[in-house]
């Protein structure tokens, strides 16, 4: 995923078009928003003694993408790729092992299969998985939740960015 890739979709795109290119506008923003940083840069934190960094947020948004696209929508049962029973936000607590290159193969291999676990449904249709409210999601209803997380973070990342290095930009 690089920026030449980012584009909006269509203004008159059918609607599901329409929510996959958002999903794909937002994923390569905040691809974007990581270009050119060492891992050092990656793992700086937004706002000491906050652990908020661009590194774990691409880590968040791997969990994120299998526990929505796999254990929700497949009803695929896995753990977390970064978190613990012991440490639930693990994808935000780094060590000098945590690379650039691990973190970005395992967001975007979550993205590989979410594109693959949806390729085969309509937006009408339900979830394996049920929500805290012991009802399943529509896949319109987890493509918009996406749409928003990436959205949501995509602003933190931008003073992230904005704070390393004075990069800012849409």
């Amino acid at each position: 995923m690089t920026t030449e890739e980012r584009s909006r979709p269509a203004a008159d795109a059918a609607e599901r078009q329409m929510l996959e290119g958002w999903l794909d506008y937002h994923r390569a923003t905040l691809a974007m928003k990581c270009e050119g940083l060492t891992d050092a840069q990656l793992r700086e934190a937004s706002v000491p003694p906050s652990e908020f960094t661009l590194l774990g947020l691409v880590r968040h948004l791997a969990e994120n993408e299998r526990g929505w696209f796999r254990e929700v929508l497949a009803g695929e049962e896995l753990p977390p790729v970064y978190g613990t029973d012991e440490d639930p936000d693990g994808e935000f607590h780094l060590t000098e092992a945590d690379t650039w290159d691990e973190a970005r193969s395992t967001w975007l291999g979550e993205i590989e299969i979410a594109r693959a676990n949806t390729a085969k449904l309509g937006l009408d249709d339900l979830s394996v998985g049920l929500g805290r409210h012991g009802k399943p999601f529509s896949l319109r209803w987890i493509y918009t939740h996406m749409i928003e997380e990436y959205a949501r973070h995509n602003g933190h990342a931008d003073l992230v960015r904005e704070r390393i290095d004075g990069a800012t930009g849409e």
